[in-house]
Parts: C-alpha cells; structure tokens; sequence
C-alpha cells in the first residue's frame, strides 16, 4: 500500500510538468547482473528496468533527477557440459528502487550522472539444481552506489548505461563465498543498466 501511494504521487507530478519547472517521464530498459560472493562471475541474469523519472535544473549544466522504478537483479549459472560443470544456479531479486541522482550536461550529446539508490525487495526465489533454497534470508533493504552516462537521440529521447552497485550485504546472514566490500562481509548486487529516456 506505501508504495502504491508513492508511485500515484510520483506520476502525478509527472502529468502537471507542464505547469512546473520539472521535466519527467517515463524509462524502460534491460539489466545485467551478477552476485559478488556467490562463487559464480559474469553478468548472465538478465532482468528489466522500468518506471518514472523527474529532474530539476540546479544550474546552466546540471540537474538533479528522481526516479521511481522496478529492477530484477540476481545471479545465474548454467551448466556447461563440454567443461564438466553440471550444476545449476538461480537467484531472482526484484526491488521498488528511488534513485537520486546528479546529472552533468557535458555537452549537447552527452551528459554523465552519480547518485544513490534506496532498494526495497518486493519478491526473492533462489534455486539450486532447480530446488529452491534459501541459504541464509534476504535484506528487505539496500542502498546502491550508481554511475553512468546518457546519450541524447532526440529532444525527447536519450538512452542511457548505468552501474548500479550495492553498498550492503544482500543477505541477513553470511553464508560461503562471502566477499570483503567497503565495510563488511557479504553477497553483493553488481548491475549494468541499459534503459531508454523517454520525456513527456
């Protein structure tokens, strides 16, 4: 229910732009991730990214940008026969996240972005061998780090690529494979983002 009442906020600040001195609109694209820690590499769980976004002009090249949006992260291992590896591994994250993000114009094509984001996991499924396990619980919430950059093709249409980082454990508990980052032990989220900006 809160997050339903903060999406129906969110997008009606969108339909007012007009009277405002905000632009906003919509997002959609396609994420790559992976999982530091849990012993397997390559950003081979793809996922989607979609949801809303306005910004606010803070000076002559730079804005301040808010988004509200779903994105499916994760981890995936498929088995490679021709190398002997059989097992199976799967792990499904899907969270509510708010970006907040300072955006620079470099010039008339390129602009670079930073910024962090709240993560509010929404549903979770881990499977091994296609058995559901659940090793140790997940966090409800998380913090990324993001980064990234925007390519202008219209006045109304820019695509953009984006890390997106955790800053915190996935999990409530340590569990095997648990890597060192920043300040603690854990399983960490590392995405690439690749989404189309669409303006109203």
């Amino acid at each position: 229910m809160k997050f339903s009442l903060i999406s129906a906020f969110f997008f009606l600040c969108i339909i007012h732009l007009n009277a405002q001195k905000f632009e906003g609109g919509v997002m959609l694209g396609l994420v790559g991730s992976q999982v530091a820690g849990d012993q397997y590499s390559g950003y081979n769980k793809a996922g989607i990214n979609a949801g809303g976004w306005i910004s606010l002009s803070v000076g002559a090249r730079s804005k301040l940008q808010m988004e509200l949006g779903y994105v499916q992260k994760g981890s995936r291992e498929n088995p490679d026969y021709e190398r002997n590896k059989f097992d199976s591994y799967l792990m499904r994250l899907g969270y509510v996240n708010m970006p907040l993000l300072y955006r620079i114009q470099y010039n008339e094509l390129l602009s670079f972005e930073a910024g962090l984001s709240p993560n509010f996991l929404i549903h979770s499924n881990e499977k091994f061998n296609g058995y559901e396990t659940v090793e140790s619980p997940f966090s409800p919430i998380n913090v990324c780090l993001l980064a990234g950059l925007s390519v202008r093709i219209t006045d109304n249409l820019r695509i953009n690529i984006r890390t997106d980082n955790s800053l915190f454990s996935l999990r409530k508990r340590t569990v095997t494979g648990d890597v060192w980052r920043l300040w603690d032990h854990g399983q960490f989220s590392d995405a690439l983002v690749l989404s189309a900006y669409y303006k109203l």
